[in-house]
């Protein structure tokens, strides 16, 4: 698997634990925990697809 390909698993785990946090913390009933896996999430992605853009203008140059 090449380097770039590591990361992007590394990403998706981090988005699928945040989305899950949002499903515990829902069942908790604790606000805070929802809202903070909800801005981790747009955080997570935000890096994957701001890496994936990267990548893709450096392999077009």
């Amino acid at each position: 698997m090449a380097s770039e390909n590591k990361i992007f698993v590394v990403y998706a785990i981090l988005a699928v634990l945040c989305i899950s946090g949002i499903g515990i913390f829902v069942s908790e009933g604790s606000a805070l925990g929802i809202i903070a896996c909800i801005i981790g999430t747009i955080v997570v992605m935000g890096f994957g697809f701001r890496t994936k853009r990267k990548l893709r203008e450096k392999a077009g140059n």
